[in-house]
């Protein structure tokens, strides 16, 4: 899939108040600081589609951005972020999971992780809750430019074991660096073969 155009079209907290088209969506989630908005921006090929932070907790909304007219991108806000208070918590993960729970538009999940990370319970949790729900998704091992090769394949071969525990079979996974344009042709041609399928049906 080649992306032409991607525009910002709304941000809101609420499932209700997402565009009444039916154009298909991707959500992209993750922890704070998992780098999500540097790899949206790569994807789309620009720069500052996505808002980028040094700060975690950032994205506090649900993001729609509309690409090459015919598909939703998805910013969907990071989970687990301590430094907000505990009812705000409580609400952003409502928000997040009425709108993965509700939305009937949502094609793909890509879940976003820390490379540079051993499996943090937090994810895990989020990935079987994910399966429980029969929520399609993906997996998207970000910032493996800041680990050698391997480690990245030492990280990657223990959250693979741990999943392994529970699933029959593994979800998709890729691995990415933002910084350096890895991943971007792989996602790129997961979503192009998806679109496909959907135009078929």
């Amino acid at each position: 899939m080649q992306i032409k155009t991607a525009n910002f079209v709304i941000s809101n907290t609420d499932v209700s108040k997402c565009p009444s088209s039916n154009l298909p969506e991707f959500g992209f989630i993750g922890r704070s600081n998992v780098g999500k908005s540097s790899l949206i921006n790569m994807l789309v090929g620009k720069k500052d589609l996505a808002m980028t932070s040094s700060k975690p907790g950032k994205t506090l909304l649900i993001n729609h951005f509309l690409i090459n007219d015919n598909w939703h991108l998805v910013d969907l806000p990071g989970y687990g972020y301590a430094k907000i208070s505990k009812d705000y918590r409580h609400k952003m993960r409502e928000m997040i999971e009425s709108y993965i729970l509700k939305r009937e538009q949502l094609i793909n999940l890509f879940l976003l992780i820390d490379s540079r990370l051993e499996p943090q319970k937090i994810d895990l949790d989020f990935i079987n809750w994910l399966g429980e729900n029969g929520i399609p998704f993906s997996i998207v091992f970000t910032k493996i430019d800041k680990l050698s090769k391997k480690a990245v394949e030492v990280n990657l071969t223990a959250y693979k074991e741990k999943l392994n525990e529970i699933w029959d079979e593994l979800p998709p996974i890729f691995v990415t660096s933002s910084e350096k344009q890895v991943g971007k042709e792989e996602i790129l041609l997961y979503l192009g073969e998806i679109m496909e399928n959907l135009n078929e049906q």
